[in-house]
């Protein structure tokens, strides 16, 4: 009942567990822009991301499209709900979305979409037109794309690695209140052609 709700706001360079995407439309994507001079890759790697999403963060972006508070306690439920581990003891879940039930795809991509929508209505980003793009171009100024297949993502960008390295700083701040972080170590900014990792 809830995907095609959230369906209907997911902007196209999310990928991953929607209908009719599959992770080789991503890495085409990425070839899509690796060959129009986006020389730049920030390789995006979010530290244990499904056991770290903010419930507050989360159910505060859930009511934003769904109005039945029945619904809403379903949710709640569902996260709060915990952990069966190994020894059969019960863990609490005060973060994060379980792995592997029905509904943790959905709301993983309802939280990451805070990375999709801050990218969107960015002045580089995908909304801006083809003379927008010329004229930050001939201004020094960066273009991007995302493209994101659940919590593998990266940022095509047209520019230079002083302006990567700057939208990297940026979109940790923007995960930062979902409650996730990037991993200093695994997310990199590479030249195009030096390739990248994504999807394996």
């Amino acid at each position: 009942m809830l995907e095609p709700i959230f369906e209907a706001d997911f902007l196209p360079c999310s990928y991953g567990f929607r209908p009719n995407c599959r992770a080789h439309d991503a890495v085409a994507e990425v070839h899509h822009f690796a060959s129009r001079s986006y020389e730049w890759i920030v390789e995006g790697d979010i530290k244990a991301c499904f056991d770290e999403i903010s419930h507050p963060a989360l159910l505060d972006r859930v009511p934003k499209r769904v109005g039945d508070k029945r619904v809403m306690v379903l949710v709640k439920a569902f996260l709060k709900a915990g952990i069966l581990l190994e020894d059969g003891t019960l863990s609490d879940t005060d973060a994060g979305t379980p792995q592997g039930s029905i509904l943790s795809p959905l709301l993983s991509n309802v939280a990451l979409s805070v990375l999709d929508e801050h990218i969107a209505q960015a002045p580089g980003g995908p909304a801006a037109s083809p003379y927008e793009r010329a004229k930050r171009r001939r201004q020094g100024l960066p273009n991007y794309r995302p493209v994101r297949y659940a919590d593998d993502w990266c940022l095509t960008v047209s520019g230079t690695k002083e302006h990567a390295e700057a939208l990297r700083d940026d979109l940790a701040g923007v995960l930062s209140t979902m409650g996730l972080r990037l991993s200093p170590e695994q997310t990199l900014v590479t030249r195009i052609d030096e390739g990248l990792m994504l999807l394996g």
